[in-house]
């Protein structure tokens, strides 16, 4: 059984930092392309970064470019978020997400519970 667990959410003032880990379990977690999304209170899902398998690329939305950065540690089954220069509108539920196959361009087919994150003075 696939299991996708986020954990590092919290409250953090503008201009902070946050680590999100996303720890995986049920599957080869080294073959497969990661993803984070997060949803606002009110809004859509929204795509926030993508890790592939093998090569690492990593795809960013253009609002965390330069603030997040995605890694992933295969030996531990974990993927990570960096979360620098928070800002208000950052404030979400954060969700890991597995793809189907190693790259971005395969759709998602498990994602976890989230965890969330709050960003206000």
């Amino acid at each position: 059984e696939v299991q996708l667990v986020e954990s590092g959410g919290g409250l953090v003032q503008p201009g902070g930092s946050l680590r999100l880990s996303c720890a995986a379990s049920g599957f080869t977690f080294s073959s497969y392309a990661m993803t984070w999304y997060r949803q606002a209170p009110g809004k859509g899902l929204e795509w926030v970064s993508t890790i592939d398998s093998l090569s690492s690329r990593m795809y960013y939305q253009d609002s965390v470019k330069g603030r997040f950065t995605i890694s992933r540690d295969d030996a531990k089954s974990t993927l990570y978020l960096q979360l620098n220069s928070l800002k208000t509108e950052d404030t979400a539920l954060y969700y890991c997400a597995k793809r189907r196959g190693p790259q971005s361009s395969f759709p998602v087919d498990y994602r976890g519970q989230g965890t969330q994150v709050t960003v206000s003075s």
